[in-house]
């Protein structure tokens, strides 16, 4: 039977969504001995840059027949050593299948090579990603997306329709952005914006600042140094270097949340209420989606978090619930 996390609660020790955030992103971690070794792996891009891919190394037992592939698109500033990709890892390793991170450019560690980087509609780039793994799968083909990651491959099934099923069975977004609008207000506000806000731009001016490095004129460098919001960063540099007119047509066109009707492949989305970076308001209701999506939709959570058991307290329950859910989908 499919666990759910439809109606999840937190623990007691944990209240408020900001705790609820917090904590399982610092805390809640795995036994070191549970850690995943990746094997990784560079793909060469079609512009001339390059994604690296962090593969799970195949389970020492023989892997089922028909088991399947989960691919797993992280957040923003993330990479598969997080502890909820790492928690993903250890989930598909506990089934036997195979699981792969592609990092978005400039993610892994190493700067890309193009005047680009990542955005939360980088609907092509996760198409050409599945369409890649789906030729060497020789397996059944599941993706699960996690914040940013989650609204860019909701973004890939949508534009592809009808031709979704024919490269993966069954998507799942995890605490996705749906609404870019309503997030990147929310997230810009008042203990937001302190926290949250700071700690994704103590990382993305410097590595914006290095794209500056190598391509000069790019941007308007102290426009960007200027920055303090998530709008203001996006204006600067996201939305020029992505091809948008400017941070309102990014964040319109780059929405999963107008789209969900046209998904043709069975998807799960999955948001807290209390999600600090998404407004419940903001969430799809029932008749916003077609048939194919489900929504899970609990009043607690935080982003990405869903921390279980007793203090501190550990996130394995949700991968295992999306796990779960996908396969019973496929």
């Amino acid at each position: 039977m499919t666990a759910s996390l439809e109606h999840y609660r937190a623990p007691w020790w944990l209240p408020g969504g900001n705790a609820q955030t917090i904590w399982p992103a610092l805390f809640s971690a795995p036994r070191a001995d549970a850690m995943p070794a990746y094997e990784r792996e560079r793909w060469d891009t079609p512009d001339g840059d390059f994604v690296d891919v962090d593969h799970l190394p195949a389970p020492a037992r023989s892997v089922p027949d028909g088991a399947p592939w989960l691919v797993l698109f992280h957040g923003l500033e993330s990479s598969s050593a997080s502890r909820y990709a790492v928690a993903f890892a250890l989930a598909a390793r506990t089934r036997g299948w195979r699981f792969c991170v592609p990092h978005f450019r400039g993610c892994s560690g190493e700067p890309n090579r193009m005047p680009r980087s990542y955005h939360s509609g980088d609907h092509e780039e996760v198409g050409w990603i599945l369409r890649r793994l789906r030729e060497r799968a020789g397996a059944p083909l599941l993706a699960a997306g996690v914040s940013l990651g989650g609204n860019a491959l909701l973004r890939s099934v949508e534009e592809a329709g009808d031709g979704a099923g024919a490269v993966v069975r069954a998507v799942a977004a995890v605490s996705a952005p749906l609404d870019l609008a309503a997030a990147g207000a929310a997230i810009d506000r008042g203990f937001n914006r302190l926290v949250y806000a700071r700690m994704f731009l103590r990382s993305m001016t410097p590595r914006a600042l290095q794209t500056l490095r190598r391509h000069p004129g790019l941007f308007d460098r102290e426009r960007l140094l200027a920055a303090r919001t998530l709008r203001a960063f996006d204006d600067c540099f996201t939305a020029p270097l992505h091809g948008f007119a400017g941070v309102e047509d990014y964040w319109r066109r780059a929405s999963a949340k107008p789209h969900l009707a046209a998904i043709r492949v069975p998807t799960l989305v999955l948001n807290a209420r209390n999600d600090p970076f998404v407004p419940g308001w903001s969430l799809p209701t029932r008749d916003q989606v077609g048939p194919h999506v489900t929504l899970w939709q609990p009043e607690e959570g935080g982003h990405v978090g869903f921390a279980s058991g007793a203090f501190p307290g550990h996130v394995h329950a949700m991968p295992a619930a999306v796990c779960d859910w996908l396969a019973a989908a496929a």
